[in-house]
């Protein structure tokens, strides 16, 4: 780890972690870029084919790492054929393409499904989640157990500041939504409830089945034959089974969930899940008659993931924080990305998304090939970062969002670089979403692979 980087990741211990101005830290974020060049070019096939492809040995600015940023795409260009037909060499080997460090020491032998492949892989040191799959295909994110414990550490740090309520471990923990069961959230989920939960207090799991890595790619693949017509009856009589199988677990969990309320409803509480199904345990807390008042008023929540496309009420924010007596300045809101190890922080005061000084926020054009001026006030356009944190996997990734950045102070008082609370993806927008490098990228991870 080079000098610029350890001294970018020292700002996780700071006071001025979030208020450092920009300016302040631009030389360093640019050394940082390129000190995890220099780790890398050598060691990610996909970093060094764009290095060479765009001719670049250097980071001296910020416009110098454009090229080398991934598409998030880049992490869902493996043929689904590999996951659908199980070729895990295959899938391995293209996994290869994305890491830092070798996969080729993971034993595959009598590997039996995805799940067990990405055992296997943790057993050999890479620790893989993956995307939900909202919208197609899930991506496979590759990271070192270095990666996910920063992560877990910057969702504390993240969580204190934006909601001003030191981690003293006084609180009762509760996940009010299924979450999936990769590495990545399992120990953030651990990290909060270590620094925020009672000693004496269990961690509250909703009680529902896992998503496993499998079962979200699985679900991806069939729905996508289904909607091809290339899926069999057996495939789908599986598909609805299951489906009513979950939807009854997830029925039952709501009861046992507000059972577990109800005991624990003059304590002090953390509560951590999704908008859709925090909506769904708050209306069944108002039917057995109870309310905010009911309630500790020193609660926070921890509210991650967007809505996944659930239709809810236009109050829904309102109705859960007044349930569960949450102050909106205690309701911690964040964006982020699981292509990357770190997230932005939403203030109270200004509404807006702050990046930690270790989060480099480069606004580019809609195709993703060109830095937009970053010292002219605010600007819209593509959003892409580089988190010198990551050691796994490339830092550098582009992402599907639109947004408004700016690099000056916010009301709140911070002053690294914020995003206006008005977000929307490219795909919602146009209908679809192209950046430039995405099919040149594709067919070379393909060729590897």
């Amino acid at each position: 780890m080079g000098e610029a980087v350890k001294r970018l990741l020292a700002y996780a211990e700071a006071d001025d972690c979030y208020t450092v101005p920009f300016e302040a830290l631009r030389d360093l974020q640019i050394a940082a870029m390129n000190e995890r060049l220099q780790e890398k070019i050598d060691a990610i096939k996909l970093v060094g084919f764009r290095a060479r492809e765009a001719g670049i040995t250097e980071i001296r600015d910020f416009a110098d790492v454009v090229p080398l940023l991934l598409p998030h795409t880049a992490y869902k260009s493996y043929p689904e054929s590999y996951l659908i037909d199980e070729k895990w060499d295959k899938l391995t080997k293209w996994l290869g393409t994305v890491s830092a460090y070798p996969t080729s020491n993971t034993d595959l032998q009598g590997v039996g499904d995805v799940d067990d492949w990405v055992l296997r892989l943790e057993q050999a040191g890479h620790f893989v989640s993956c995307s939900s799959g909202t919208t197609g295909k899930s991506a496979m994110l590759i990271a070192s157990y270095e990666d996910l414990a920063w992560t877990a550490l910057d969702s504390v740090i993240a969580c204190a500041w934006g909601t001003g309520i030191a981690p003293e471990q006084d609180r009762h923990v509760l996940s009010l939504a299924p979450v999936a069961a990769v590495p990545r959230n399992r120990m953030i989920m651990e990290k909060l409830a270590e620094g925020f939960g009672r000693p004496d207090a269990e961690l509250f799991r909703y009680p529902a089945p896992p998503i496993t890595v499998g079962s979200i790619t699985m679900m991806v693949a069939l729905r996508k034959a289904i909607a091809d017509g290339t899926a069999m009856p057996d495939q789908i009589a599986e598909f609805e089974r299951v489906g009513a199988e979950r939807e009854k677990a997830l029925d039952d969990a709501v009861d046992l969930t507000v059972e577990t309320l109800i005991k624990l409803a003059g304590e002090k509480l953390f509560l951590i899940g999704l908008w859709g199904n925090m909506h769904k345990v708050a209306v069944a807390v108002r039917e057995r008659g109870l309310s905010g008042k009911d309630f500790h008023p020193e609660n926070m929540m921890y509210v991650g993931g967007g809505l996944k496309r659930e239709q809810l009420p236009p109050d829904f924010r309102e109705y859960v924080c007044e349930t569960f007596s949450v102050r909106p300045d205690r309701n911690f809101q964040l964006y982020g990305m699981q292509e990357i190890g770190s997230v932005t922080v939403r203030c109270d005061k200004g509404g807006r998304y702050h990046a930690p000084p270790w989060l480099v926020c480069l606004p580019l054009d809609k195709n993703g090939d060109k830095l937009l001026p970053m010292d002219q006030g605010e600007v819209q356009g593509r959003a892409a970062f580089f988190d010198v944190s990551m050691q796994g996997r490339w830092g550098g990734v582009i992402s599907g969002d639109r947004v408004e950045i700016d690099y000056g102070p916010c009301p709140c008082g911070a002053a690294t670089p914020s995003f206006r609370d008005n977000i929307v993806r490219y795909a919602d927008l146009d209908g679809d979403d192209k950046i430039g490098c995405a099919g040149t990228i594709d067919a070379y991870v393909r060729g590897v692979a």
